[in-house]
């Protein structure tokens, strides 16, 4: 089901991006649809919850624990904004699926060249302030191996230090049990996306950028228990 919804909306969104060439919105939207088709036709049940602690009218950045592949597709095909996710270079190349990122405005981050990814992050923050739009980080950097959740790095939390947007904390529950770190056994669970409270960043410098990632780390931990 994964890769016939990856086709269609890949072809969709080459379509559309013809008429999407000022700033990405129409494509997202229909990456958010692309992600929840891939849940919908599977039958797989997805509960989001805390949605009343965020305004719909502004812009955040989401910062999620990271377990599974669906992850992404979770946060995208439910999260009712214009998201754009921080992916590592190697989804770029994916057919159809990277096509449709790169179409819809997704940054992709080199992590394993430390210099790119700096130059990456410093974009990001040119880009959103010239065009708003939420972001989702996932802090850890990669999956979890034993569904713990690991230290957060600060450098995608430094970007609502420098935007002043502020941060939401997230728990995602129920992937890691679906479809593990390097395991080809699916199994269907309920999927849940819990939202917690924003955490402001307009008093934080840069140099609070680690504190910053430790409190968002505890308020993820927080909603996962």
């Amino acid at each position: 089901m994964t890769i016939i919804c990856t086709v269609f909306f890949g072809i969709v969104v080459i379509v559309f991006s013809f008429f999407d060439f000022k700033n990405g919105k129409l494509v997202g939207y229909i990456v958010r649809y692309w992600a929840k088709s891939i849940f919908v036709a599977s039958r797989i049940k997805t509960k989001i919850i805390g949605l009343e602690n965020l305004d719909i009218s502004k812009n955040y950045i989401f910062a999620a624990n990271h377990a599974s592949s669906l992850d992404i597709p979770l946060m995208l095909g439910y999260l009712p904004f214009w998201t754009v996710p921080i992916a590592k270079i190697e989804l770029k190349w994916i057919p159809f699926l990277g096509w449709a990122m790169q179409m819809a405005g997704h940054v992709f981050v080199d992590r394993r060249n430390h210099e790119n990814a700096m130059l990456s992050i410093e974009n990001i923050k040119r880009s959103l302030t010239k065009k708003p739009r939420s972001i989702l980080v996932f802090p850890e950097g990669s999956r979890t191996d034993g569904g713990k959740i690991n230290q957060f790095k600060s450098g995608g939390l430094s970007i609502g230090i420098a935007t002043k947007i502020p941060v939401v904390p997230v728990a995602i529950n129920g992937t890691y049990e679906s479809l593990k770190k390097g395991s080809k056994k699916f199994t269907r669970k309920v999927l849940e996306i819990k939202i917690g409270k924003p955490v402001l960043t307009n008093t934080f410098r840069d140099e609070d950028r680690k504190s910053l990632s430790q409190i968002v780390r505890e308020r993820v931990k927080a909603l996962k228990e």
